[in-house]
């Protein structure tokens, strides 16, 4: 997973300490040396992720935060406080000021990391969700959305925890300083029946848990469908860096320290829950709101108009220093003849049915549009040219590996295959025009050695044998 990185420090040598373990782990770093340049280099480089020291002269890093979190255009990168603070009033008031994170110097190399990892996913997912809402608005459908900020958040949740004294005192203290509706309990089984019957917003759970593990809990929270979304925060035993690791790389949002100060608990789970509802309503605004204006009426894919538009912002942020952006053009094999034989309402049965399987193929952050008739392409955001074709690969066997059932009376299943062609963008195929023509160049490729196959452009025929 890359990422570029601004670390904010006006020690040199702290810089310099951050620097190296970033670097080891591949990811890009921008440096500052005070909370004024910090504002500034966020400004013009837009880093996924900002490593913030507290104690720094003029500006200090709460009031830092603070500007960052009022400005909409950085109030989506996440921030993560590194100092030499350690106590809970400080942590709270890190977070007050809109931190996602509060870590002592000097931070576990393991723990770091994986707070990173964390907080780039969920940045990543912000940008995707932002980008198609700026698409929307580039077609001319402009709904407003509410900002991340906000005084109070509303929700549900359950705190799971062994101990029941514990959990019912972790509830009090939510109940009654947040607009929350707050249950515990001390079954992981109890909670995973609760998940799928009323999905709650927020999940605080116990890292150890009688005959339970509590990381097993989170993860198999984390795969439900009704909890994908939900907030998880893990109750670890105070310096526990390894389940801290851990839990964030299975998905939990958050992690909390024993003994739980009531203070942190509450703007830990205040700032959980007012990042999830953010989401929820980007998420709902993009994908079912607006969903109609912009998709395919047979097959519920995004239509031409606006892949191209979603496309193009792809390429301008590939252009200037992004990861490559590749697509796959896809192409039903021998289609006419299905129409030309069964009628075109069977054709129609077929390409809702290929739709589904290559939305069922294709990576949640992958972008499929039926780009007229039997066509259809794929974006693949920040995906070089191999992984892509391993992709079409799998989708070409959703397609070819079994037949399609219709519903006409005395028609057999169906053996429907499809060819793909493959493109990266490069200096070569910069712009969108380039990259589609591309792509196509290889479609036509695979139809012509045979159709049901995958081509990727600039590949000779010999490095495909």
């Amino acid at each position: 997973m890359t990422a570029r990185i601004l670390v904010v420090d006006d020690v040199p040598a702290n810089v310099k300490l951050l620097e190296a373990k970033l670097s080891m782990a591949y990811y890009t770093v921008l440096t500052a040396f005070s909370g004024a340049e910090a504002l500034e280099v966020a400004k013009q480089e837009r880093p996924d992720l900002v490593l913030l020291d507290v104690m720094m002269p003029n500006m200090d890093g709460f009031e830092c935060c603070r500007r960052m979190k009022a400005d909409p255009d950085l109030r989506d990168i996440p921030v993560v406080m590194v100092t030499a603070l350690d106590q809970p009033s400080d942590r709270v008031r890190g977070l007050e000021a809109g931190a996602d994170d509060f870590l002592t110097k000097p931070p576990h190399p393991e723990a770091l990391l994986a707070r990173v990892r964390s907080l780039v996913r969920i940045k990543q997912m912000i940008d995707e969700l932002r980008m198609r809402d700026d698409t929307f608005r580039a077609l001319g459908v402009d709904e407003t959305l509410i900002g991340a900020g906000g005084v109070q958040p509303e929700g549900r949740v359950l705190i799971i925890d062994s101990r029941a004294s514990r959990a019912q005192r972790l509830q009090s203290i939510l109940s009654e300083h947040l607009p929350v509706i707050a249950h515990a309990t001390t079954s992981p089984d109890a909670a995973l029946s609760a998940a799928r019957r009323d999905a709650p917003d927020l999940f605080v759970i116990a890292r150890h848990l009688e005959g339970h593990d509590g990381l097993r809990l989170c993860s198999s929270l984390r795969a439900l469908p009704e909890t994908k979304q939900s907030a998880l925060v893990m109750q670890v035993d105070q310096n526990d860096f390894e389940s801290v690791a851990i839990s964030l790389d299975l998905g939990a949002n958050d992690y909390i320290m024993r003994p739980i100060d009531p203070n942190e608990l509450i703007a830990r789970a205040r700032t959980q829950l007012l990042r999830k509802n953010y989401a929820e309503r980007l998420r709902s605004m993009v994908f079912n709101n607006l969903r109609l204006a912009v998709t395919d009426s047979l097959t519920g894919l995004y239509n031409r108009r606006y892949f191209d538009q979603h496309l193009s912002r792809q390429l301008e942020r590939a252009a200037q220093g992004g990861a490559p952006v590749s697509v796959m053009v896809l192409d039903i094999d021998r289609f006419k003849s299905v129409n030309d034989t069964h009628g075109h309402h069977i054709g129609d049965e077929v390409l809702v049915e290929f739709a589904a399987r290559v939305r069922a193929a294709a990576r949640g952050v992958d972008l499929l549009a039926r780009y007229g008739g039997e066509e259809f392409v794929v974006m693949m955001p920040e995906t070089p040219a191999e992984a892509a074709k391993y992709a079409a690969e799998r989708v070409r066997k959703a397609v070819a590996d079994h037949p399609f059932f219709v519903s006409a009376a005395g028609v057999d299943a169906l053996p429907i295959t499809v060819s793909i062609g493959v493109a990266q963008s490069n200096e070569q195929h910069a712009s969108m025009r380039d990259l589609l023509a591309a792509a196509d160049a290889a479609l036509y490729r695979s139809k012509n050695e045979g159709r049901n196959r995958v081509s990727l452009a600039n590949e000779s025929a010999s490095q495909v044998a």
